[in-house]
């Protein structure tokens, strides 16, 4: 049964079956699937110090966004590169997927590293989107994770995934 449908994301209660046999009722959120891209050059990541109104704080994280109906996770991850720092890469790497929180939704997040920046004004960013890029050496982001700077879980695993 669908509880709620915006614009972004929907939820429905449906009765589940566990593997042992048992049903429950459960909450499912669908957010839609969505990108994570972590721009690198010459030894520098661009990362965003980003106003999150969900936890009423301005993070730093990758650029990320929403896949669009139909469109294929390496074009949103280009698209979203672009909205979000100004720039376009030469070279998309696929470096996974993430769920981020699978106890309640199936939201899935296709982790990108890209390469070969340069500045594009091809698409510009949401009106609701309050970012500023943010060049990190390399060197910096283990203690950027450690320190607690770097909290959003998408842009740490971005990071294992791209330098480990």
């Amino acid at each position: 049964m669908e509880l709620f449908r915006g614009r972004r994301l929907w939820a429905e209660k449906k009765t589940i079956r566990l593997p042992t046999g048992t049903e429950r009722e459960k909450i499912i959120i669908h957010p839609g699937h969505a990108v994570a891209v972590l721009p690198v050059e010459n030894s520098i990541v661009k990362l965003l110090r980003q106003y999150r109104y969900a936890v009423e704080q301005y993070i730093i994280e990758a650029p990320a966004g929403t896949l669009e109906p139909g469109e294929e996770p390496d074009a949103c991850a280009r698209r979203e590169l672009i909205e979000e720092t100004g720039y376009a890469a030469e070279t998309i790497v696929p470096r996974g997927f993430i769920w981020t929180t699978p106890g309640f939704t199936d939201e899935k997040i296709y982790l990108f590293e890209a390469r070969g920046l340069s500045p594009s004004s091809e698409y510009g960013k949401d009106e609701d989107e309050i970012i500023e890029v943010v060049d990190v050496h390399v060197l910096a982001l283990d203690a950027m994770i450690r320190d607690g700077t770097i909290c959003d879980a998408k842009t740490i695993a971005l990071i294992h995934r791209c330098f480990r």
